[in-house]
């Protein structure tokens, strides 16, 4: 299943091969991925608002 979903890299990953996180999104879910050992490693999935509380509470100034 991973395999379609569109994926993107985080902002804060690197663009030289080091730190790479990967999130694709669907209605009901949060797939989330570190490909700096494999693009096919495997993904965390995690249901979408349970995501959405997670990026709110990291994000500065939170």
């Amino acid at each position: 299943m991973t395999d379609k979903l569109q994926w993107f890299k985080a902002s804060y990953s690197d663009g030289e091969g080091g730190a790479c996180v990967e999130v694709a999104l669907t209605p009901a879910t949060t797939h989330i991925r570190d490909t700096k050992l494999a693009a096919d490693s495997p993904a965390l999935k995690v249901r979408t608002p349970a995501w959405s509380a997670f990026v709110s509470a990291v994000r500065p100034g939170a």
